[in-house]
């Protein structure tokens, strides 16, 4: 690891004028993933600018849409009971994320920033057209992931907050690879408050992506069984040690049809 210089500012406007100063800044939250790959030697920023600083953690829940702030840890994600209640398919996402020292470590801000292919958190977000909040603007999360490790974030934009609408139900469900945790195929079903469904995949290919077909299906009957017959391309999708191409389309139809089933 490089030497860098340290930055934890106590404010927002504060760390992106840090950000702007430095030659090859990096913003850090939980530094799950920064932090490793420094370690590595793949990556050697000037700075490190801290965002746990800002002390912006937090779920609040409104009659319509849940706001959780982006430095809130993915273990208080998964314990919000009021988060249960309102989407129980999130905080069920977010307490499957990696092991225990990662859920009481890494942030959903830093999750949704960094997009991470096979991040649970992206495909929570465009399933249930979750609106995310920056320090300049709001982004739609179907204009928010950009490809693989790529947002439509500026160099000195921070995330602050995850909105998400509460739908009528939702669920997710995962093939996780053994060792990370990460999802080798993870499906997000949502049923929206307007009764339109959307589907989000992640681990599958180089960026969470949604599946109009199944959309569509079940749109018309919320089962696991519109599915059938339903066959998502392997072209395009990922294929390495852990699966091929092949494995992760079918893994898609078969962890879409247990979301279905877990949705609640």
């Amino acid at each position: 690891m490089e030497n860098f210089n340290y930055i934890r500012p106590a404010k927002v406007a504060d760390a992106a004028k840090a950000m702007k100063k430095a030659k090859d800044g990096k913003f850090m939250s939980g530094g799950m993933t920064l932090l490793p790959t420094m370690k590595q030697g793949l990556a050697s920023p000037s700075d490190i600018i801290d965002l746990s600083g800002l002390k912006n953690s937090g779920v609040k829940v409104g009659s319509k849409s849940v706001t959780i702030q982006a430095g809130t840890i993915h273990a208080d994600v998964a314990g919000s009971k009021d988060l249960k209640k309102a989407i129980p398919g999130l905080a069920k996402l977010a307490g499957g994320i990696g092991d225990p020292h990662v859920r009481h470590k890494g942030t959903i801000g830093g999750s949704v920033a960094n997009n991470d292919p096979a991040a649970d958190y992206p495909s929570a977000c465009l399933a249930l057209g979750a609106t995310i909040h920056t320090s300049d603007r709001k982004l739609a999360a179907d204009k928010f992931f950009t490809g693989m490790f790529s947002t439509a974030l500026k160099d000195t934009e921070i995330v602050t907050a995850v909105e998400f609408p509460i739908p009528k139900k939702c669920g997710y469900a995962k093939f996780p690879n053994p060792a990370s945790l990460y999802a080798m195929v993870g499906v997000f079903v949502a049923q929206l408050a307007d009764g339109s469904v959307r589907v989000a995949v992640t681990g599958a290919g180089a960026g969470v992506f949604r599946v109009p077909e199944m959309e569509a299906a079940l749109s018309k009957k919320f089962a696991a069984s519109s599915l059938d017959g339903i066959a998502v391309k392997s072209k395009n999708l990922n294929s390495d040690m852990h699966a091929s191409a092949e494995y992760r389309a079918h893994l898609i139809t078969v962890m879409a049809k247990r979301a279905v089933d877990a949705a609640k």
